[in-house]
């Protein structure tokens, strides 16, 4: 009874954040409170004896499930937002503190809530749990079944659609191709001192698991090992010299990236991140499933 009783006050401390947590997922009050009430009927089933962090713990347990009734939702294809409409979550009190911060920012979202309803299910819960919440990419992407590389390219492509950056991009397009295609240039020309010239001192290189093993298959043609996380200029200038010989500048979920697509078949997608003419950030993409989930339009000279 003393354990139950000490899991009951326990859950009772996270309650707030898990709600606001399932409402920023589903956009529905009634729904975010079966998803809690079903994380309470789990944790009281469970041996938590060896649970370190049990807010974590429950976290997860809210997060597959929203995540499995928006797939649910998707497949039925309901009308989501028409079903449920959005509206603000009371406050139940004048108090302040993180929860009291998480339902406020609730109370002025369902503009960003109906930006929501646009993603893919594994996008949403990305983007929710890692800028709204904090959660690290390494703990997000065992819920949506991902590498930690591949969900942050959810996340990233995610927050590119809620901040519109199709839009951004367009309106900036020549500036950011024009610092791509000097990029690629360089690159195919092995020239190491224009690659340095382009990069942020600090530009961090990410590949995913497809795209490390790609480069492991290629070792014996002389190419540099790709590790999952490259940080650093002249490391990223050393293990892009004379690569990306067949290229293209594109269109990568409507920002300027590249692509590796023999035959018209996107193979890799190479996603840039730009800030003041240099590139901050690459992102290299080689699983098929990931890359069926990216729009890519290829650009003409």
């Amino acid at each position: 009874m003393q354990t139950h009783d000490w899991l009951t006050q326990q859950f009772e401390d996270h309650r707030t954040h898990l709600r606001a947590v399932a409402y920023r997922m589903l956009g529905s009050h009634s729904e975010a409170d079966d998803v809690v009430q079903d994380a309470w009927l789990r944790l009281a089933r469970a041996d938590t004896s060896t649970v370190e962090n049990l807010g974590g713990w429950l976290t997860t347990v809210v997060a597959r499930a929203s995540l499995d009734l928006l797939r649910s939702r998707k497949s039925r294809r309901e009308e989501s937002m028409e079903s449920h409409p959005v509206d603000a979550i009371a406050d139940p009190s004048p108090a302040s503190g993180p929860e009291h911060d998480v339902l406020m920012a609730d109370a002025v979202g369902p503009a960003l809530l109906v930006l929501l309803e646009a993603l893919a299910p594994a996008e949403r819960v990305a983007f929710v749990l890692h800028d709204v919440f904090d959660l690290p990419f390494d703990e997000i992407a065992p819920i949506v079944g991902r590498t930690p590389t591949a969900t942050r390219q959810l996340a990233s492509r995610a927050r590119r659609r809620v901040q519109g950056a199709p839009a951004a991009a367009s309106a900036d397009l020549p500036r950011r191709r024009s610092v791509v295609d000097a990029f690629l240039t360089a690159s195919r020309s092995g020239d190491f001192t224009a690659l340095i010239t382009l990069l942020d001192p600090n530009v961090v290189l990410r590949a995913d698991h497809a795209a490390v093993l790609s480069s492991a298959a290629n070792l014996a043609r002389g190419a540099l090992p790709l590790a999952p996380e490259i940080r650093g200029a002249e490391a990223v200038a050393e293990t892009f010299k004379g690569r990306a010989k067949a290229a293209q500048t594109a269109l990568v979920d409507g920002t300027v990236g590249a692509v590796w697509a023999p035959g018209g078949q996107t193979r890799v997608v190479f996603a840039f991140t730009i800030r003041d003419e240099r590139i901050v950030g690459i992102e290299i993409v080689a699983d098929p499933e990931q890359i069926s989930e990216i729009d890519v339009e290829i650009l003409g000279d």
